[in-house]
């Protein structure tokens, strides 16, 4: 009998068919062919929904093949990589739908909608794979589509230089993620492991069960190299620089990148590695503190810039900080953690979708990307404003939206951390963040829509190939966390039970056994006995912050405002400067480090290979030249000379053999 699960291969395989199809027949079909795209994803979605009937919640779908030596091809769909199948099919379906309109009369409709297809098919390969290699290949495959789609409008000189920031900044993340699979694998190579049938070396099975017996110190190594390629994928800190250039796509790319593909890879990866994160001393810390440092940093400079695009671009930088915060705790109440984090991942893939098409919506309508030229918006577009409002709510966390749940889940999980190992940085950077995340989304949302026009603009709604898929996504951002936040926690968070990991074995090779007995442990129950109970303040605080947060913006920017943001802030304070500059960070990297540093040390190097490399080869030949013109000149080719030096060598011989017999030698 055929199932779905015997067509799980064409979830990918298809959009790569529509890219096929796209990029050599779409030139000649209406809308470039996008359709292609958009039915092709569909169909996948069509298919993770299906396997998801047959399979949730007691069994994981393992497909493998042999490639060479110890290595495989494979696809493995457990709880864990089903909530992102479906996921990533259902938000891209509805960005392509979009697209269409959106893209509508462009001259490079058809390459736009290849691309995607492309872009859709590798982060659909990445989430499915079984093994950490095949990973790789499908993360570099995205790396490349994120490029070419930032670069989309590649005439322009920002959207050029963007795309190739994009590329190079990621891979240096890229080379530390390759760097961590070479030392896992030569770790693992070492065990002697006995594979059975079906076993492979880099496969996430057979790593999981592997991790108690690899040294400590291999294991903190190779999880602060995934961290790092993580890091530069989910636009973590310090390689956060390239997400908010990534602006210069069209908005449709901006929203596949910043909700459904691209950034949510990197947490993708350190949830799927978490066993290992879990078993290295020290992995789950780096987390745990480079998300809440990331989810705070980008929230302050979300509260001064005017391009809306850039708003959401940094509130994408900080809520990614807050998925990674949140898979670190994981210290503490153990794979419950790995729910939390991915719900709000799930959670944000819809309202930030939502969000970036409201905002292309409203661009597409206006003309500018500049809010200070906008206001009065919502008179004109109204279905734009009030999707975008339902967007603005669930990222603010205001009560019962998707946002609220999910954030504050994350919340509870921090301060539990904070509470048990005593480091409460993590709970404050996510407080705050909080405060700023409704404050800046309402300061965007009054901006845009509400007061008077401050230009003239054009004054149009959009069409409802563009207007649909915000209506279906404001649903899913204002409802699904109230209705799938329990079962979502009790599947996601017991995913490694699938592969028999054992968490009490992983902390003692962690070295946080005490913390791992004081919380959760290995286990998804969260609220349970040993549960650190909260304070009547700390439960009620995330309410207080998102609500408070968009009061404030309320006072501030709203027809309504009762307070001058001028009387605060002015045009020469350093610290609206500071973050109107993002903190230097194209400066630092840009000139002082890949101007001075880098080219320094290379030129350097090059100083080193010409005058010592070089020089000193360059001698020995020069050397050797001499010796042989030298000695080319006893080669006269006169015949006597040779019969003459013949004959002297003879009797010089001769001389010799008389002398060594009379000495008696």
């Amino acid at each position: 009998m055929t199932t779905y699960s015997d067509y799980a291969y064409l979830i990918v395989g298809l959009p790569v068919l529509a890219f096929v199809l796209t990029i050599f027949l779409g030139w000649h079909l209406p809308k470039g062919g996008g359709f292609f795209t958009v039915l092709a994803t569909f169909a996948g979605f069509i298919i993770s929904a299906g396997i998801f009937t047959e399979i949730f919640p007691g069994e994981v779908l393992h497909q493998s093949m042999h490639w060479f030596a110890t290595l495989n091809v494979g696809i493995l769909i457990d709880p864990l990589a089903l909530a992102m199948l479906l996921m990533v099919t259902f938000v891209c379906t509805l960005i392509h739908t979009y697209a269409l309109g959106y893209m509508d009369g462009d001259p490079g409709m058809a390459r736009y909608f290849a691309e995607a297809g492309l872009f859709t098919a590798a982060m659909l390969g990445l989430v499915f794979s079984d093994n950490i290699l095949q990973l790789f290949i499908f993360w570099e495959l995205v790396g490349l589509c994120s490029y070419l789609l930032i670069g989309f409008w590649y005439r322009k000189p920002s959207a050029a230089s963007a795309a190739k920031k994009a590329f190079l900044t990621t891979r240096v993340g890229d080379v530390m993620f390759l760097a961590a699979i070479v030392i896992l694998y030569n770790s693992m190579a070492s065990l002697n492991l006995n594979l059975a049938p079906g076993e492979y070396l880099l496969q996430f099975p057979v790593i999981y069960k592997s991790l108690a017996l690899i040294d400590p110190g291999q294991l903190t190594i190779i999880a602060l190299l995934f961290l790092g390629g993580a890091v530069g994928k989910s636009g973590q800190f310090p390689l956060d620089v390239w997400l908010p250039d990534a602006m210069e796509g069209p908005t449709t790319v901006s929203a596949m990148i910043h909700a459904a593909t691209m950034v949510t890879a990197g947490v993708y990866l350190v949830a799927r590695m978490f066993p290992l994160f879990y078993a290295a001393p020290y992995g789950l810390l780096a987390v745990v503190y480079v998300g809440g440092f990331t989810a705070f940093y980008a929230a302050t400079m979300g509260l001064t810039a005017f391009d809306i695009k850039r708003v959401l671009a940094f509130s994408t930088v900080s809520q990614l900080g807050y998925m990674m915060m949140a898979i670190g705790t994981g210290a503490v109440v153990g794979a419950f953690a790995v729910g939390v984090g991915m719900f709000h991942l799930i959670a944000h893939s819809f309202f930030k979708a939502l969000l970036f098409l409201c905002a292309g919506s409203v661009i597409h309508g206006v003309g500018t990307n500049d809010m200070r030229e906008m206001g009065g918006v919502g008179k004109y577009m109204k279905w734009t404003m009030l999707t975008m409002l339902a967007g603005g709510l669930a990222l603010a966390g205001f009560p019962l939206t998707t946002g609220f749940f999910s954030k504050d889940e994350i919340l509870v999980v921090a301060y539990e951390y904070g509470s048990i190992s005593h480091q409460w940085l993590p709970y404050i950077f996510g407080i705050v963040a909080a405060l700023m995340t409704a404050f800046y989304t309402f300061r965007m949302w009054f901006v845009a829509f509400d007061g008077e026009p401050r230009s003239d603009y054009h004054k149009h709604e959009s069409p409802w190939v563009m207007l649909v898929p915000l209506m279906i996504l404001a649903v899913f951002a204002l409802a699904f966390g109230a209705f799938s936040q329990s079962g979502f926690y009790d599947a996601v968070g017991n995913n490694f039970e699938h592969y028999g990991v054992d968490f009490e074995e992983l902390a003692v090779v962690g070295g946080h056994a005490v913390a791992h007995g004081e919380g959760h442990g290995g286990e998804a129950e969260h609220g349970g006995e040993e549960a650190v109970e909260e304070p009547f303040i700390i439960k009620i605080l995330p309410i207080v912050v998102g609500v408070g947060g968009i009061l404030l913006a309320l006072l501030f920017y709203s027809r309504w405002k009762k307070l001058d943001v001028r009387k605060y802030v002015g045009e020469r304070d350093p610290i609206r400067g500071l973050l109107l500059k993002r903190y230097y960070q194209h400066e630092i990297l840009t000139a002082w480090f890949a101007e001075t540093v880098v080219y320094g040390l290379s030129l350097i190097s090059n100083m080193i290979d010409i005058k010592i490399v070089d020089g000193v080869l360059n001698k020995i030949s020069e050397v050797t030249l001499a010796f042989a013109g030298n000695l080319r000149k006893v080669q006269t080719g006169i015949i006597e000379n040779y019969i003459t030096a013949l004959v002297f060598g003879v009797v010089v011989l001769v001389i010799l053999i008389k002398i060594g017999m009379e000495v008696g030698l």
